[in-house]
């Protein structure tokens, strides 16, 4: 009897393992080609911004952490695909999960030399606004439409994701 109970516990935890998973990625795919929400955040630099202002402009919008083992390690990549688009209009804000505290992403920030927009989500408005982003990395990229055309939980693959990027900035 022991054994069946721990069977059907087992098998209970894995089918609600299952629906969440599904739900997860039913939420994900979902957002695919859905507006992108505007939100209000403050830059590191203590500048008020609004997601409306890059409305017309290929965005790629990335949550991370210091405490991401992943998110630090594809940060360069990331730093390197700003740096090959920016000149062609690519915006890219970076969000610091609300759980990062405040000074680990400065000082990050600052030593990495990150050339785009850093926002530290204190209150989780960003990360609720874009789907409930509860996982780093997950990125997302905009299109010029205004909407989500790709979400990528965990590291991307950085060549699809700058292929993506290429196409996205020569549309129209």
């Amino acid at each position: 009897m022991k054994t069946m109970t721990y069977v059907g516990i087992a098998a209970l935890g894995l089918a609600m393992g299952a629906i969440g998973i599904g739900a997860y990625l039913s939420k994900a795919a979902a957002t695919d080609n859905a507006p992108a929400p505007h939100v209000a955040y403050t830059l590191l630099d203590g500048t008020p911004a609004n997601t409306a202002a890059l409305q017309g402009k290929v965005v790629m919008v990335n949550f991370w952490a210091t405490t991401c083992a992943v998110c630090v390690q594809e940060m360069p990549q990331l730093v390197a695909t700003h740096k090959l688009f920016e000149a062609r209009g690519l915006q890219t804000l970076a969000v610091a999960m609300r759980y990062d505290p405040p000074a680990y992403v400065v000082d990050f920030a600052q030593r990495k030399k990150l050339p785009f927009s850093v926002v530290i989500d204190n209150t989780g408005a960003v990360a609720r606004a874009y789907g409930d982003v509860q996982g780093t990395p997950t990125t997302l990229l905009i299109n010029k439409q205004g909407r989500i055309v790709k979400r990528y939980v965990g590291a991307p693959d950085f060549n699809e994701l700058q292929q993506r990027l290429d196409g996205l900035l020569k549309e129209g």
